[in-house]
């Protein structure tokens, strides 16, 4: 270690580590993919505001540009298959926008296109979450087309059970678990890091 880095304050080795990552990041996108609940949007916003990103969540686009319906009148109205076409036009878009961190939909990550999209304009990121905690979480919220069935609990373990296995196609894997954002978000920056070959690669399910 040079006698520079050691006489960094705090604020000045975390600025030096942020400027490190974004240049090996590059022009690419920080894409967090995963379940509903897993917390993509909450970690995401906080980790763009760690690395000095924008931060976008593309059920917020998609809704934007389909004139500010929500997502469950997009399903309602036009059926799964449209909004899922919608999501692919958006995902496209923003990854053409140059660096920032990108919350998706549950379901975007399935498309195989769209996965090829975010692999060449993205690192992904899944946020795996226990089924437990996926539970707690979406019941906060009623605004989830998929889990709209008399049985919310098994529909959510059906989606589970279809989806983990593509979600392992992701570039990289961080356990969103029931503990403060600032854990998860230093999982996800050390994650990265190894990643962009800042240091040793790490396990690719980043643990506490």
């Amino acid at each position: 270690m040079s006698a520079a880095t050691e006489h960094l304050s705090p604020d000045e080795g975390q600025a030096k580590r942020t400027a490190r990552l974004r240049a090996a990041l590059g022009p690419r996108a920080v894409v967090l993919v995963g379940m509903m609940g897993a917390g993509k949007s909450s970690v995401g916003r906080r980790l763009a505001a760690a690395l000095d990103l924008p931060f976008v969540d593309a059920d917020n686009e998609i809704e934007a540009a389909a004139g500010g319906m929500t997502i469950p009148e997009i399903f309602a109205t036009h059926g799964e298959a449209y909004f899922r076409a919608r999501e692919a036009k958006v995902i496209a878009r923003l990854l053409e926008d140059g660096p920032r961190v990108l919350a998706t939909g549950g379901g975007a990550w399935l498309d195989p296109d769209t996965r090829a999209r975010i692999a060449r304009g993205g690192v992904s990121i899944w946020l795996k979450a226990e089924v437990d905690v996926l539970l707690k979480r979406v019941r906060k919220r009623s605004n989830r087309p998929l889990l709209a069935t008399a049985d919310p609990e098994a529909a959510l373990r059906a989606l589970v059970e279809a989806r983990y296995p593509v979600y392992g196609l992701a570039d990289l894997t961080v356990i969103s678990r029931d503990a403060p954002h600032e854990h998860v978000i230093a999982d996800v920056i050390a994650a990265l890091e190894g990643r962009l070959g800042l240091q040793p690669a790490q396990n690719k399910d980043a643990q506490p």
